[in-house]
């Protein structure tokens, strides 16, 4: 019996073991490539997509848990703190390798969509599942902080 699920506002049938991490069934059936797989045990963060707006590890997620549930992964993410997010990345030149920034920009657009003024310390907690092996954290949370003053109805220069 196929697997209904629905990635980036668009619904698919996939005839998958209802079992299979939702990271495996994004890259290899969706052949959406933007979530990385990092440790395959929800410790680093390079898998994180949303599911109904909350930041959540696909590697230890399986398909069955987000039947009838809305995903978004890194090529869907088209929220406004997403865009805002991905532009602090660019102007900030956040990435170094690269590798963790799919999952590093979806924790960080989750954390703004539910809070748009964050403090230093909520962004820690926030991102705190998120490995960075170059250790760009500073700029990381330098680029949230940018963000949250271009979302709609941001002071100008507010920072947590």
């Amino acid at each position: 019996m196929p697997i209904k699920l629905t990635v980036n506002n668009q619904s698919h049938e996939l005839d998958i073991d209802p079992d299979m991490p939702l990271l495996w069934a994004i890259r290899d059936h969706l052949q959406l490539t933007g979530t990385k797989f990092g440790c395959g045990m929800a410790l680093c963060g390079a898998c994180t997509v949303h599911i109904d707006g909350q930041a959540t590890r696909s590697c230890v997620t399986p398909v069955s848990a987000v039947v009838g549930k809305s995903v978004t992964t890194i090529e869907g993410l088209g929220t406004p703190s997403g865009k805002a997010i991905q532009d602090a990345w660019v102007n900030l030149d956040v990435p170094q390798c690269g590798y963790c920034q799919s999952g590093q920009i979806m924790s960080a657009s989750a954390l703004l969509a539910g809070n748009a003024k964050p403090t230093d310390s909520d962004i820690d907690s926030a991102m705190a599942g998120n490995i960075c092996r170059c250790a760009t954290y500073a700029r990381i949370r330098n680029a949230i902080h940018e963000a949250a003053t271009a979302l709609p109805g941001a002071p100008a220069g507010t920072k947590g």
